[in-house]
């Protein structure tokens, strides 16, 4: 079993393959506006398990979601690669990169993740609340909980107009498939990778809104200084996909280039 992903060839065969992980409640489809300012590159656009055309696919931890991914890839033929993950996307790219040898990994992009909880209460208190999630996306109407969920101090950079566009959006989602998710990749149930992330050879950045305190924070205090992306909260590539384009193409080097 693969999940379902969409590949691009790219212009530049010697440029590694540009593997998009979207967030919760997103789909490969969240890359549209940004992918095509990388036509350099081979792109592989995934939708992770629970989400878009996988959403028949169910795991229950990170290990499950990596071993999917490593699968894809294979599948694919990709060998060398920079994983670039949303939310939830970079969480399981932090994962991944913090697996043990990783030949093939050429880099990591982080947009507005957590690298994991460290405090035993806290995590205890984000499954607890995850479950709360998940069974309301199991037992209400789908539009009523993403109406809630985009009331969360996360997205309170968001308008209402821009509220709105995203509730309809995510509506068509299986709402039982996200409750899975949810649960199987709990920030409470994933490992706390600081240590490991701060041991990984790759080039790793961390990018996120300037609005977005919360992973700014973040960040910091993975002794990284982030990469901000004017004008936007914590869905940056989507609020302001033109300038979060820019920051990246800065950050990939390409073979004969400098190193940013």
């Amino acid at each position: 079993m693969i999940l379902h992903a969409v590949y691009r060839e790219g212009r530049d065969a010697r440029l590694p393959c540009l593997v998009w992980l979207h967030g919760f409640l997103g789909s490969l489809r969240e890359w549209d506006a940004v992918s095509e300012h990388f036509l350099d590159w081979p792109q592989l656009r995934i939708d992770l398990p629970g989400h878009g055309k996988s959403a028949d696919i169910t795991v229950n931890d990170f290990q499950q979601v990596d071993q999917l991914l490593r699968k894809t890839l294979l599948s694919y033929n990709i060998l060398k690669y920079v994983l670039i993950g949303y939310s939830l996307g970079g969480r399981v790219a932090m994962y991944h990169a913090c697996q043990g040898e990783n030949p093939g990994l050429c880099g990591l992009v982080v947009e507005g993740s957590h690298p994991g909880l460290a405090d035993e209460s806290a995590r205890r208190e984000r499954q607890a609340s995850d479950h709360l999630w998940a069974q309301r996306l199991r037992n209400e109407a789908l539009e009523n909980v993403l109406h809630d969920w985009y009331q969360q101090p996360v997205f309170q950079s968001l308008n209402e107009p821009q509220r709105a566009a995203l509730i309809a959006l995510r509506s068509q989602n299986n709402a039982a498939s996200l409750a899975a998710m949810l649960e199987a990749t709990s920030l409470g149930n994933q490992p706390d990778l600081r240590a490991s992330l701060q041991q990984i050879p790759q080039p790793f950045y961390y990018l996120c809104g300037e609005r977005d305190e919360k992973f700014r924070a973040v960040a910091n205090s993975l002794a990284l200084t982030p990469h901000l992306i004017t004008s936007a909260g914590h869905n940056a590539h989507r609020e302001n996909p033109i300038a979060f384009s820019a920051c990246l193409l800065n950050l990939l080097q390409k073979p004969g280039e400098e190193t940013p």
